[in-house]
C-alpha cells in the first residue's frame, strides 16, 4: 500500500473507570495541603483564564470561552472544583462532577477534565479535587459515576485507582491495556472489575 492509500487506524476507546456501587453511601475523605484551600467555582474570568492555563499545562490542548461554553450546562450547581495555592493565588489543580449519560452509563454522572499545574505536583491536590467532585456526585444522588482517562495518564490513574475507582472492561482490548496500566504503575494486586 502506497502513502496515499493507507487507511487511518481509529484511536483506540478511552479507558473508563467506575465508582463501585457498594461504595455509593462512602464518600470519599476531602482533605488539602495546608498551602492551599480547596473551592468552587467562581464565575468572572478569573477561574477560567486559570483553568484554560491548567488543561494546556496537563496537556489537553488550548481553551477558550468557546470550547468551555457547551460543558456549563452539564456540570452540577457547585460541581467544579479547584485546589486554589493560598500564597499566590494561583489555580494549582480542578476537576469537574458533571452530569455526563452514556449509553453505557445511562444516568451517568462524571469525573471530567481533572488537570492540575506540574509545578504544585506531590501535593495531593489531585487527590483533593477528584475526591469532592466524585463526593459531590454521590452527594446528587447518581449510582452510575465513572470517568473516562487515557492509557499514559498514569499520575491520574494512580490518583483514581487510590481514590477507589476501578477499571472498566467494556470492550476486548480493556483487559490487556489495564494489565499494561497495572504493570507500568507497578501494581501488583489483582485487578478488580
Amino acid at each position: 500500500m502506497t502513502e496515499s492509500t493507507q487507511i487511518a487506524t481509529p484511536a483506540p476507546e478511552q479507558l473508563r473507570m467506575l465508582w463501585p456501587t457498594d461504595r455509593l453511601h462512602l464518600p470519599p475523605k476531602v482533605t488539602i495541603h495546608l498551602d492551599y484551600e480547596l473551592r468552587t467555582y467562581r464565575p468572572g474570568g478569573e477561574d477560567e483564564a486559570g483553568w484554560y492555563r491548567l488543561m494546556e499545562l496537563a496537556g489537553f490542548g488550548v481553551w477558550d470561552e468557546e470550547r468551555l461554553a457547551p460543558l456549563y450546562a452539564r456540570i452540577l450547581p457547585g460541581g467544579w472544583f479547584f485546589a486554589v495555592h493560598r500564597e499566590t493565588g494561583a489555580l494549582a489543580a480542578a476537576a469537574m462532577a458533571c452530569h455526563e449519560p452514556r449509553p453505557l452509563h445511562p444516568f451517568g454522572g462524571a469525573l471530567n477534565w481533572v488537570c492540575g499545574d506540574p509545578a504544585h505536583r506531590g501535593k495531593g491536590l489531585g487527590m483533593a479535587v477528584c475526591a469532592a467532585a466524585t463526593a459531590r456526585l454521590l452527594a446528587a444522588g447518581y449510582e452510575n459515576i465513572y470517568l473516562l482517562t487515557d492509557d499514559f495518564r498514569l499520575p491520574a490513574i494512580s490518583v483514581y485507582l487510590r481514590l477507589g475507582y476501578q477499571p472498566f472492561l467494556f470492550a476486548p482490548d480493556m483487559a490487556e491495556r489495564w494489565r499494561a496500566v497495572y504493570g507500568a504503575l507497578g501494581r501488583t494486586e489483582r485487578m478488580r472489575v
